[in-house]
């Protein structure tokens, strides 16, 4: 497989293991805008071809989710 196939790969499971989930997932809504902003940069760079900034996005979104939870600002919802 060539990397630019591994990349969109990589970052289209990432992406789809971050939308299930922020299914369950609440909080602050500056933290929960953030991921979605992420989460959506992710989507339209992908469609432009632009992968590494594709993977990126999807990067600083896991890092905003994972961040909110340790910090308190966002919660798993029961």
């Amino acid at each position: 497989m060539k990397l630019e196939e591994e990349l969109r790969e990589e970052t289209l499971k990432w992406l789809r293991r971050i939308e299930e989930r922020m299914n369950g997932i609440g909080g602050d809504r500056g933290f929960m805008e953030n991921i979605r902003a992420y989460i959506s940069d992710s989507h339209y760079f992908l469609e432009k071809g632009d992968l590494i900034r594709a993977f990126e996005c999807v990067v600083w979104a896991w890092a905003w989710l994972e961040i909110g939870l340790e910090v308190g600002k966002l919660h798993e919802n029961a």
